[in-house]
């Protein structure tokens, strides 16, 4: 059974970086591609990030291009999400996701796979 596992959430100032990773047990990581949604308080959960799990191809969210980078590590079957000039709006529980496709997409309803969830809040 395939198991994701959120690590690196915590509390950071505006400006600051955190990097999240999300390990995932099983063999076929590779098939995967890997997702970052975020749900903050009273919202619902958005698409922030994606990587395939062949050509590392990626996307992002408007809101987070520039600041946000997604990357992979097949042979650590890790997902990363290294985040910098953190805003208070970007305060949320970060949840790695996994669905296994070669296609990108952005709604939550299309991963199958879920983490626990990292809380991440940006104080001013």
């Amino acid at each position: 059974q395939v198991q994701l596992v959120e690590s690196g959430g915590g509390l950071v100032q505006a400006g600051g970086s955190l990097r999240l990773s999300c390990a995932v047990s099983g063999r076929t990581f590779s098939r995967f591609v890997m997702a970052w949604f975020r749900q903050a308080p009273g919202k619902e959960r958005e698409f922030v990030s994606a990587i395939s799990g062949n050509d590392y191809s990626t996307f992002y969210v408007d809101s987070v291009k520039g600041r946000f980078t997604i990357s992979r590590d097949n042979a650590k079957n890790t997902v990363y999400l290294q985040m910098n000039s953190l805003k208070p709006e970007d305060t949320a529980v970060y949840y790695c996701a996994a669905r296994y496709s070669a296609v990108l997409t952005t709604a939550p309803g299309t991963y199958a796979l879920w983490g626990q969830g990292t809380q991440v809040t940006v104080s001013s």
